[in-house]
């Protein structure tokens, strides 16, 4: 069988997602034909029938489907490797460290000292995001970050964890739940749980883009917010704190692209561990 070329799934993928080939073919600044007749090419090269065409719709196939899967993965995957490679040729070299502002339990100026002292270090750029910190690392923009687990979806991604907390539920002082001195996750049913962009399983509550905005949120009662037990030590007016004790914890993590062989990522993560098993040593119970 012949190589399939990344044209061919940028077409199919244009397709798959409109459903629609004149919306796939302005879409990727094409006529329509011939995109018509790259899609029958590629089903002919594949052997197998990806869209059912009607003179109404076009539907996916099961094949179709697991293609539209495959070929967004094997697309991200190239891009990642073009950016990744023209970073690494620049002049300057240099790492990206993506994180959410605050999301580092306190580590990040003793990690990026850590990480200075060691020989060959290169300037850390520091890129924030609530968004996309994960799919920053899958597509090439950042070379490593400090995620979250189990909140951040970690597909594609090795890890190491810095540091692990408890969490515990954010409320309005003046919410019924805060008379109870602990909850559990079943009090926490009918709650309107704050909405984070990357989580796993996201809430059905309201969307939140920042620590300050939550917590506002839960000041006037819009929202309870499961929160790791650090952000209780810092009191916001109107807020209060309750254990929720079969919540899971959080843990902090140094993640990274899956099968990065970069000497720079791999110093930077062992500046992470180091700095943290410094930072937690002294708090560990004896």
């Amino acid at each position: 069988m012949d190589d399939v070329e990344t044209r061919e799934l940028r077409y199919f993928v244009a397709v798959a997602e409109e459903l629609h080939f004149g919306r796939a073919a302005d879409r990727l600044g094409i006529a329509q034909p011939p995109l018509s007749r790259a899609i029958r090419q590629l089903e002919h090269r594949l052997g197998v029938t990806l869209l059912e065409r009607t003179s109404r719709a076009v539907g996916l196939t099961t094949a179709g489907e697991t293609l539209l899967h495959e070929a967004r993965a094997a697309l991200d995957a190239v891009a990642a490797a073009v950016r990744r490679t023209r970073r690494a040729g620049h002049a300057q070299p240099g790492l990206v460290l993506t994180m959410k502002p605050g999301g580092d339990s306190g580590l990040l100026p003793a990690i990026l000292d850590r990480y200075e002292a060691r020989p060959g270090s290169v300037p850390v750029e520091l890129v924030f995001s609530v968004f996309e910190r994960a799919a920053m690392l899958r597509d090439g923009r950042a070379d490593v970050g400090l995620l979250h687990h189990p909140q951040n979806d970690l597909t594609g991604l090795d890890s190491e964890p810095l540091h692990t907390e408890d969490r515990v539920l954010a409320l309005a002082a003046t919410d019924p739940l805060a008379a109870h001195g602990t909850l559990t996750l079943a009090d926490l049913v009918h709650a309107p749980m704050a909405q984070w962009p990357e989580a796993v399983h996201p809430a059905a509550g309201p969307r939140v883009t920042g620590v300050g905005e939550l917590l506002q949120l839960v000041a006037v009662g819009r929202i309870v917010a499961l929160v790791t037990a650090s952000a209780a030590t810092r009191p916001q007016p109107g807020v209060v704190f309750r254990p929720v004790l079969d919540a899971p914890p959080s843990t902090l993590v140094v993640a990274w692209p899956e099968q990065s062989r970069s000497r720079l990522v791999a110093d930077f993560v062992a500046a992470a561990r180091e700095a943290a098993a410094d930072a937690f040593a002294a708090v560990a119970p004896r």
